[in-house]
């Protein structure tokens, strides 16, 4: 099976693309690689873009960009997701740094952008805003989230890393926990958008900074159990959610368990189902606020 072997980007649309770009720019310190009409291309570090936006009626994840390995057969993977029924197409030189693309929907609506990475933009990090070193993952409320969650292990390529209950599904394409969430809800929509932080103190110096430029946190600092990642979560200026995070749990597959922690409770911690306890949202014990699912 050909896997996809990294979340690459992930596409917004947006009312206002001037506030967004400020933000992005501003606050999160990614840097604008590229300008198309009505579109925005912001990098982070090596790639051209981790973050595009889009001018829309509303605030909303459209589009999500996975990477394939660079000796994989684009061509192979598209015969691959063909075989699930699955409509396809492929698009030549659709987006910067990117000359061939396969183009397909998940069951939500979302548009999956699979491809091989063919130029870096060696972007160095930026100098202003909170600076992460990278997207790290994209979650959604989903309708049907077995249904959501079959087609990313069976047709991407994902791996099940952890799930609360049978409601709320964490799946990685690679050596992070999770890449791609899915909480059933009773409707398909963005939950929240995911940059990593180096450690405790870059999450300490960036809810400072937010704190200095208007932005409450909505939930955090705490402690992930499922992952164990640090969290902080706020709006961003177009009101979907962000989480800024740091010292998720990294899979070693050869063993088959999360690399050891020290705030792990489980030894070896392995993939499992967690209870729907309050331990497994945080460790530290504060509850998110409605606001969060809203």
């Amino acid at each position: 099976m050909i896997r996809v072997s990294k979340i690459a980007h992930a596409s917004y649309e947006t009312p206002d693309l001037d506030r967004q770009t400020e933000y992005y720019t501003e606050i999160l310190g990614l840097t604008v690689a590229a300008k198309e009409k009505d579109t925005v291309y912001l990098a982070s570090t090596v790639d051209h873009h981790a973050v595009v936006l889009r001018k829309g009626a509303s605030a909303q994840c459209t589009r999500i960009g996975f990477q394939l390995a660079p000796d994989a057969d684009l061509g192979a993977f598209e015969k691959q997701v063909a075989g699930h029924g699955i409509k396809t197409e492929r698009r030549k030189d659709p987006e910067p740094s990117i000359s061939d693309m396969l183009v397909f929907a998940d069951p939500k609506g979302t548009i999956m952008e699979v491809f091989k990475r063919d130029a870096f933009s060696h972007q160095k990090f930026a100098e202003k805003g909170i600076v992460p070193y990278k997207l790290g993952h994209v979650a959604f409320h989903v309708t049907d989230v077995k249904r959501t969650t079959k087609f990313y292990c069976d047709v991407l390529g994902f791996r099940e890393s952890d799930w609360m209950g049978d409601f709320f599904s964490f799946l990685r394409c690679g050596p992070d926990h999770h890449t791609i969430n899915l909480m059933q809800t009773g409707s398909n929509r963005h939950f929240h958008t995911a940059f990593e932080l180096r450690d405790w103190a870059h999450m300490q110096t960036a809810c400072d900074f937010l704190s200095r430029h208007g932005y409450k946190l909505l939930w955090g600092p705490g402690r992930h159990g499922i992952g164990h990642n640090l969290f902080a979560y706020h709006r961003a200026a177009n009101g979907l959610i962000t989480e800024t995070f740091a010292e998720l749990d990294r899979m070693n597959e050869e063993l088959g368990y999360f690399e050891p922690r020290p705030w792990h409770r489980d030894n070896p911690q392995r993939p499992k189902v967690w209870a729907k306890d309050p331990s497994a949202s945080n460790l530290w014990g504060i509850m998110p606020p409605d606001e969060m699912h809203h």
